[in-house]
């Protein structure tokens, strides 16, 4: 079994708050963590509200099923009785012991703002990702933190071969998937994921109108990915409205299919009205959407570049779910049109710009818009890489870096 980065996490957020909420989407191994954790660690009941019985029990008498299995108990996809959790509010209320219940769900309940609710103030939750490619390689998944702490030029990974990226990109992070030894075999398994999203998981959170046009969005998107959406361009080759492609598309969020990378821009109170890029949680969905091998993204430098840039995107969004700094991703584009792939910022106001690159050559010109970004931002600006499939570190001016994109899992 492949260690989770996340679990250290976990126990110590178990250790201080009396509710933990592990979040993410299906498929990427919360059950598993859950299982390793409640068997060891943090010894404790687990129950499945996956299963039809329990699920029954559940929700015909929240508090007497809570008392039946006792605390500490694990409870798996509690957004499928979502009147559980009054029952574990009220529960926690009266005692205020930590790691009482550590639950887990496919949804973002921040973006359920009924459920998120119920319990304000006693619950932090945690998201966990498809297998980040630090985890696949046994790194230890501290790139950002490097980065911060200003050691980009002591970076030496070793090369990342076109071949191995791609490869990379295509396999994706999902456990299952990942078993699977052919492309072929991992195709049957994306489109069954893909069925069961849109045939149990969506109708769980919400009311779909038009399910069957929720394929072909998800298509629209993949050839998208990376990009700002425009919502009215998406719409134009469905059967829906623009406002339902924008509801989709937050729906897709809360199921963890893609992620929105907001605008940066230095007036925080600006940001949330900027559009925000897509990207999906796993490029090895992204590119079966797609429809595309690793022969046809050696050949085509524009789907490479998007699917890469997404790859490394994902990447430091997993890193930052572990990471000492705490910090949030943003993009950046400038009045004048400069843009800069991922902008990392900390609490404290500092930030990592990252450009992708899906070559192995570079030169002065891919830091443009950089240092651009230095030197808008000033002393705030602690690196500047282009991340790139070449094999060496290599110092481009003050505090500017081309980095072998390996740095992220070795």
């Amino acid at each position: 079994m492949i260690p989770r980065l996340l679990e250290p996490e976990l126990l110590d957020v178990l250790a201080e708050s009396r509710v933990a909420f592990l979040s993410g989407p299906r498929q990427a191994g919360k059950s598993t963590l859950v299982g390793t954790v409640s068997g060891g660690p943090w010894p404790a009941e687990y129950v499945s509200l996956d299963d039809a019985a329990t699920r029954g029990a559940a929700s015909a008498d929240p508090e007497g099923f809570l008392e039946t299995v006792g605390a500490p108990v694990a409870i798996d996809e509690v957004q499928r009785v979502p009147e559980l959790l009054i029952a574990v509010k009220r529960v926690v209320d009266r005692d205020l012991r930590p790691g009482q219940f550590l639950l887990t769900g496919s949804a973002d309940l921040l973006h359920l703002p009924r459920i998120a609710e119920t319990l304000a103030g006693r619950m932090e939750i945690l998201n966990l990702w498809p297998m980040a490619q630090s985890e696949l390689s046994r790194g230890d998944g501290r790139l950002v933190d490097r980065l911060f702490a200003g050691e980009a030029a002591t970076l030496t990974p070793p090369a990342a071969t076109r071949a191995d990226v791609i490869s990379r990109i295509l396999a994706g992070g999902y456990p299952e998937a990942l078993t699977r030894q052919t492309p072929r075999s991992r195709a049957r398994w994306f489109n069954s994921y893909v069925e069961t999203i849109v045939g149990r998981e969506l109708p769980a959170v919400a009311r779909i109108q038009a399910a069957d046009e929720l394929p072909r969005l998800l298509t629209l998107l993949a050839a998208r990915n990376a990009s700002v959406v425009n919502l009215s361009d998406v719409a134009s080759g469905l059967r829906i409205s623009a406002d339902s492609v924008g509801r989709y598309l937050a729906l897709l969020e809360t199921i963890y299919l893609v992620k929105r990378i907001p605008a940066w821009m230095s007036n925080i109170g600006s940001r949330p009205i900027k559009t925000p890029k897509v990207y999906f949680a796993d490029t090895g969905l992204a590119g079966h959407l797609l429809g595309v091998d690793a022969r046809r993204l050696a050949l085509d430098p524009t789907l490479l570049g998007g699917l890469m840039e997404n790859f490394v995107g994902m990447e430091l969004v997993k890193q930052l779910t572990w990471s000492a700094v705490d910090a949030q991703i943003y993009h950046w584009r400038s009045a004048s049109g400069a843009e800069v792939d991922q902008v990392v910022e900390e609490r404290g106001g500092r930030i990592v710009g990252v450009e992708v690159k899906s070559s192995q050559a570079i030169n002065g010109s891919d830091f443009a818009h950089l240092t651009q970004l230095r030197d808008q931002v000033g002393d705030r600006f602690v690196a500047g890489v282009v991340m790139y499939l070449g094999s060496r570190t290599l110092r481009f001016g003050d505090r500017l870096h081309a980095v072998p994109a390996s740095a992220l899992w070795t």
